[in-house]
């Protein structure tokens, strides 16, 4: 499968499945987000949801990828610990502000940084320059973010007294997704399998914080069920699986930078999940930014 999926580096082919699979990222996304800032924990959330899928992973690099080569240990490693700072300033970003506010304002923060990290990064080596309209098309993506995030922060019955360093952390984690997708994408196409990267990636990443998590559990006062805590781990080891995968690939097959910003449509979808299923209300403004939102992804997508 992964020499097909080579195959298609750099054909019309190879550009049709990564803009598909950087929307297959966007929606499982938001359901991802959905699952960490639930009614558990988001410390506890991660942590679980990071054990399942670093023992998932497991059985995989054992037997079924190719094992890394030497250059690739250091790339690994450095991608181990900025997903683990990245997840740092998650959880502390969660557990401190809205999920309204928080999630759109570390999503608006990406694809911009991302596309000033690729452009410094990726420049030489794999040509990742973009044009005046697919700037503006991220400019109007990232504020229309930004102004979502600002109108839901507007509606009330919101704790302002963290909701300060909410933004904060909201803030430093928009840098994380930047320095993780693109520090994982420059890994991916250093690698001959890009299986070997992922399926390693997902193995050391789930190593730290499930301690971190364990040691939360055991302070609270209440704690919740494990078996609460193993479903949401399960079914979210799975879900990022699906989503960082989908990603990975995409950027191994099309811009880096014009990838991250599809991927951040996933604001999009979590306001048309909270509708369709949670029966939320949308209202005029909001779907305005959505429709900006999805334009901006569109002008950075198409008008490479």
């Amino acid at each position: 499968m992964s020499d097909w999926l080579l195959s298609l580096d750099g054909t019309a082919e190879g550009r049709n499945l990564a803009l598909a699979l950087a929307i297959l990222a966007a929606v499982l996304h938001a359901v991802f987000g959905a699952l960490q800032k639930g009614k558990l924990d988001p410390w506890l959330a991660r942590g679980a949801i990071d054990v399942s899928y670093s023992v998932m992973s497991l059985p995989i690099i054992l037997f079924v990828v190719p094992w890394p080569e030497p250059h690739l240990w250091p790339l690994l490693f450095g991608a181990m610990g900025i997903h683990l700072v990245y997840k740092f300033f998650q959880a502390m970003a969660y557990s401190r502000g809205s999920y309204t506010v928080v999630y759109p304002v570390v999503r608006g923060m990406g694809p911009l940084v991302t596309m000033l990290f690729v452009g410094i990064l990726f420049h030489d080596r794999f040509e990742e320059s973009y044009n005046l309209v697919q700037w503006f098309g991220v400019l109007l993506l990232s504020c229309a973010i930004f102004t979502l995030g600002g109108v839901n922060l507007m509606q009330g019955g919101i704790d302002r007294r963290t909701m300060g360093m909410g933004l904060f952390f909201a803030v430093l984690t928009g840098f994380g997704v930047a320095a993780y997708t693109t520090w994982d994408a420059y890994s991916v196409r250093a690698t001959v399998n890009p299986f070997t990267f992922i399926f390693w990636l997902f193995f050391l990443d789930g190593l730290v914080f499930p301690w971190i998590a364990l040691s939360r559990y055991r302070k609270m006062a209440v704690q919740p069920s494990l078996s609460s805590m193993a479903s949401r781990g399960i079914i979210g080891g799975l879900v990022a699986f699906a989503s960082f995968g989908s990603i990975m690939f995409a950027t191994r097959l099309d811009k880096v930078g014009e990838v991250a910003v599809l991927r951040e449509t996933s604001v999009v979808f979590a306001a048309l999940i909270g509708w369709l299923f949670l029966h939320e209300k949308v209202g005029l403004l909001r779907a305005g930014l959505m429709v900006a939102i999805a334009a901006g992804a569109v002008l950075v997508e198409f008008s490479g």
